[in-house]
């Protein structure tokens, strides 16, 4: 099985690279940052050593960055089996007083980096294949500070629904992933107790669980948040 992933070094999926390996999935993961990149490759060949690790450095909010990795990656492999839409940029903010630009960057990055990956690689996919868009609760719910960020997220999510439409007639599935809270990088130093929100492997399971349905059923939307609810 080839699955990709993007912005997979770090959090959520970084989680979702080790949980497609333990499956005994070749990878192919791009990030932003080379040393990154080498450390997540040198970890996996250590923990998952009969696992390819296929890397790329790739500015996702780039078009032609984003259209070299998905070329890249059909070079090397040809069939792709599962894509995951994972790369993501938040900056906070409200809508009347964020930054100049902060919705194209988001945009860029959110929207139009999935866009244009699963346009390049859905040639290289057969009736099995699979494409998870990483969207979030912002997705369903604006909430303060959230800004540009959620109408990119909830942009992503429509996307997922039109993608689901165009592809159930061909076999390929399409599901949408909406976590809420998640401990990652952009959570650290944060004072709070670390069942308040929910761990990144929480998320990378149900990616699996939604990935192993069997061919007449697909998991459309997932909701997930912390227990003690959105922060």
């Amino acid at each position: 099985m080839k699955v990709i992933i993007t912005g997979a070094t770090k959090g959520i999926g970084r989680a979702m690279a080790e949980a497609f390996a333990k499956e005994g999935a070749d990878l192919a993961i791009c990030a932003r940052t080379a040393a990154d990149l080498d450390v997540l490759k040198a970890d996996f060949k250590t923990n998952f050593p009969s696992v390819e690790v296929f890397t790329q450095i790739v500015d996702m909010s780039k078009k032609a960055s984003v259209l070299q990795f998905a070329a890249a990656v059909k070079s090397h492999w040809g069939q792709i089996d599962v894509l995951v839409n994972n790369a993501g940029l938040f900056i906070p903010g409200e809508v009347s007083k964020e930054e100049d630009g902060a919705l194209e960057k988001m945009i860029e990055t959110n929207l139009y980096s999935a866009y244009h990956l699963t346009r390049a690689i859905l040639p290289a996919m057969e009736a099995k294949g699979h494409i998870f868009n990483i969207c979030s609760i912002a997705s369903v719910i604006a909430y303060p500070n959230g800004g540009s960020y959620s109408i990119s997220k909830f942009a992503l999510l429509g996307f997922s629904k039109v993608l689901r439409e165009e592809l159930k007639e061909q076999g390929i599935k399409v599901t949408a992933i909406l976590p809420g809270a998640t401990w990652s990088a952009s959570w650290a130093g944060v004072d709070l107790p670390e069942s308040r929100l929910m761990q990144a492997t929480d998320i990378a399971n149900s990616v699996v669980g939604a990935w192993k349905m069997g061919p007449s059923a697909v998991v459309e939307e997932i909701i997930i948040r912390p227990q003690l609810g959105d922060l």
